[in-house]
Order: C-alpha cells, then structure tokens, then sequence
C-alpha cells in the first residue's frame, strides 16, 4: 500500500490549508482553492488513517521503539476509521505486551476486540493473545474461554492455525503441569496455558 511519510504530510497540510488560505489575500480565493482543498483531503486522511500502515510495518520487522513513536503521532485514535482505529488498539496492545505490561495489553485487545476486526484471522489473533495472557496470570478458566472462541472461528492464516495447535496441545498437558508444580518439580520451560487436570488412576 502507498503511504506518504507522516512528516511529509504534516508538511504538505500545513503548506497547502496555509499558504493556500494566505495567497487567497493576493490572488483571490479562485486561484488558491486547489491548494486548500489538497490540504483538507489530507488531513481528512490523516483523522480517517493515522500512522496504523506505517507503525505495524515498524512492527513487522521488530522495530519496537520506533512503531511506538510513529504511533503516538496519531494523535486522535477516536477520530479513525474504524477497522483502522481496532489495529490501532491491537497494535497498542502488542507493544504493551512486549513490555510486559500485561494489563495494560489486555485492556486494549478487549477494546480491539469489541470493534470492528475485518476477518476472523484478526479475532482469532486478539482472542489467542487475550488467551495467552490470561494462562500467564494462571486464570485457565479465562484462557480456556478465549481459546474455545478462537477455534470457532473461520481460521485460515497458517501461522495462527499453528498457534491454535499449539494452545490445544498445551491446554491437554496443563493438568499435568499442575501436577508436576504440587511436587515441587521445575516448570518453568512448560507451556504456561490453561486446560483440565487430569485425575489420577486409582490403584
């Protein structure tokens, strides 16, 4: 997708809405309106689109630090269009986990989440990661909950079918890994994800 760097669009509406509007005065509002109406076209852009595009490219390739300062320049999340204002919100809640702040992660999935997602391959992602942080806080129940309403869905990117393997995996071991705790026995490099205990066989 073509994007327009944010700076360079700053610039352009500021060039365009302002020295249009200022060369109105000399040359008459017929000669400048052009240049007006470009500024305003971009900034509509700028409310509907924010800096969503070029942050999650900044994501893609682990540039943490700078997808976080491309997308604190949009500066008006509420004003975007709405799918754009849920990976807004995903985005934020991605960054948040990569902090570990897992709360803080968590409340904005929720908020992606009750938005408009495009497919179901953008659900099945925020459900899983709402799932993953919900077994990090040892609440099985909740990570169960958001696991089961991932697998409902349509699922069809590769890298997230693989991901439901692997939750479905962990969740059947999980009782074990309860076990294995009660004994005082490392758990550390088990997957941390929720499921039923698995009861004893009786001797």
């Amino acid at each position: 997708m073509f994007t327009i760097n944010i700076y360079l669009k700053f610039a352009l509406i500021a060039l365009c809405i302002g020295g249009g509007i200022i060369m109105s005065f000399f040359l008459g509002f017929g000669y400048t309106w052009i240049f007006i109406l470009i500024g305003i076209l971009l900034l509509v852009s700028y409310f509907l689109l924010g800096t969503i595009q070029s942050a999650s490219e900044m994501l893609q390739t682990s540039d943490f630090e700078g997808a976080e300062k491309r997308l604190s320049l949009t500066y008006f999340p509420q004003y975007l269009y709405v799918t754009n204002r849920a990976f807004y919100y995903i985005l934020k809640g991605s960054l948040a986990a990569q902090r570990k702040d897992t709360n803080q992660a968590e409340g904005f999935f929720k908020t992606a989440l009750g938005l408009n997602l495009p497919s179901d391959n953008e659900k099945g992602m925020v459900l899983l990661q709402l799932a993953a942080i919900q077994s990090n806080k040892n609440n099985w129940t909740g990570a169960r909950n958001y696991y089961h309403q991932a697998k409902d869905l349509k699922i069809t990117e590769p890298s997230l079918k693989d991901q439901l393997k692997q939750f479905d995996a962990a969740i059947k071991n999980q009782g074990q890994m309860k076990v294995a705790q009660s004994m005082g026995m490392k758990t550390s490099q088990m997957a941390g994800v929720g499921g039923k205990r698995r009861r004893p066989k009786m001797r």
